[in-house]
């Protein structure tokens, strides 16, 4: 058994719920997606308390700080206590500019668009 002072990244990030499975987690930490102090970490780095942990799924970074050292899933109401989403509000924006760009939203089961509701779109995203 892991002592909770020794505690690995990926399985951190799978205990708080940030990743759903540890292999993702692990997987984000090989491909550098995950940074610690500006570093790319490997799955294997032994995460502190009070670190700050970047996330990066363009185009967001998300940044949380580590409030405690959880070794396996709990609740999701338990995991507040753990970890606290320090995101600024400049990068939740981009989310949001995301979904409002380049996306039209279209109700399931309606099929494709006929040739004539196709113009109107783009007609629509020619004026924005």
């Amino acid at each position: 058994m892991q002592n909770e002072q020794n505690l690995r990244i990926d399985k951190w990030l799978w205990a708080v719920r940030i990743f759903k499975t540890r292999s993702q987690a692990a997987e984000a930490c090989k491909k550098g997606k995950v940074l610690i102090d500006d570093v790319q970490v490997k799955p294997s780095r032994v995460i502190k308390v009070g670190e700050i942990v970047h996330i990066k799924r363009p185009p967001v970074t998300f940044q949380y700080k580590v409030l405690g050292l959880l070794g396996k899933r709990q609740a999701a109401s338990i995991v507040v206590d753990y970890v606290k989403d320090i995101t600024p509000d400049e990068e939740k924006l981009k989310i949001d500019m995301q979904r409002l760009t380049g996306f039209e939203m279209r109700d399931r089961g309606i099929g494709r668009p006929t040739k004539r509701e196709r113009r109107l779109i783009e007609d629509l995203k020619k004026k924005i």
